[in-house]
């Protein structure tokens, strides 16, 4: 690894660690301020003890990975049904005209429905299986990543299209060519704005849908008045947001100084 990727990977990893201590200041002064009361409102004391102190501390951990590997899972699988359904149909609005007129209000129709309110008809139509978790996920993180792919695709240089054209290049090779390349900072937007959406649209599919996953033992654990067991799941799904975004971010850096030397 080079020192610059080393810089790279050390930039995010700080990064990481800044926006996981404003989290935590943030927290523990909202439960002062806002006066919650301690039976509810668990510090990131609390939720220390929970995970690593208490006596059965190596249990609540293992429960808490075994659920977040499950959410992880189902959030994997709403990131990519969702970006590759969102990057075909920003191709698709970039090389054939009128497709987006076609298209996009049935976008922002899926945008602006609550999944909530969508949820039963999914459930009747796939199931409580992972057909309804991918459609979930996908929903979430479909407009946020078509919206930022489109305007990264159309941020390519006419000058450099026109180059294209005039030597007998087709509009799909000033796509591949030209659109493509210049469109690579916003997929690495697209990405980030996803993983946060992946994790909400899983966390929503497990409460109404699968009974798995962090998302249900959430709800089962409020019932049960569970409360440090609630915070510590939002703790470690938090954890794992953060740690994954800070991987792309670095890979993003990673991909573009690399791309940016070759140019």
């Amino acid at each position: 690894m080079t020192v610059q990727a080393l810089k790279d990977v050390s930039r995010s990893t700080l990064g990481v660690l800044v926006s996981l201590a404003v989290v935590v200041a943030v927290w523990a002064a909202g439960l002062r301020v806002l006066d919650v009361s301690s039976f509810i409102g668990k510090g990131p004391l609390d939720v220390w003890a929970y995970l690593a102190l208490d006596e059965d501390a190596a249990e609540h951990r293992a429960a808490a990975l075994g659920d977040l590997q499950h959410t992880l899972a189902d959030a994997a699988l709403g990131f990519v049904c969702g970006l590759a359904v969102a990057l075909v149909v920003a191709a698709l609005f970039t090389l054939v005209r009128g497709v987006e007129d076609a298209l996009m209000p049935l976008a922002m129709l899926l945008r602006s429905v609550p999944l909530v309110a969508m949820a039963p008809i999914l459930i009747l139509v796939f199931g409580r299986g992972t057909a309804t978790v991918g459609a979930m996920g996908g929903i979430v993180v479909l407009f946020p990543a078509l919206v930022t792919l489109v305007l990264g695709l159309r941020s390519a240089s006419p000058a450099m299209l026109d180059v294209v054209g005039v030597f007998g290049g087709s509009r799909l090779a000033a796509f591949r060519k030209v659109a493509l390349p210049a469109s690579l900072p916003a997929f690495f937007t697209a990405l980030r704005i996803s993983i946060p959406g992946a994790l909400t649209g899983a966390l929503l599919a497990e409460w109404l849908a699968t009974g798995q996953g962090i998302g249900y033992q959430i709800v089962s654990d409020v019932s049960r008045a569970r409360y440090e067991s609630v915070w510590a799941s939002v703790v470690v799904v938090t954890l794992a947001s953060l740690l994954l975004y800070g991987i792309v971010s670095a890979l993003e850096r990673l991909v573009l100084r690399r791309m940016g030397t070759a140019a």
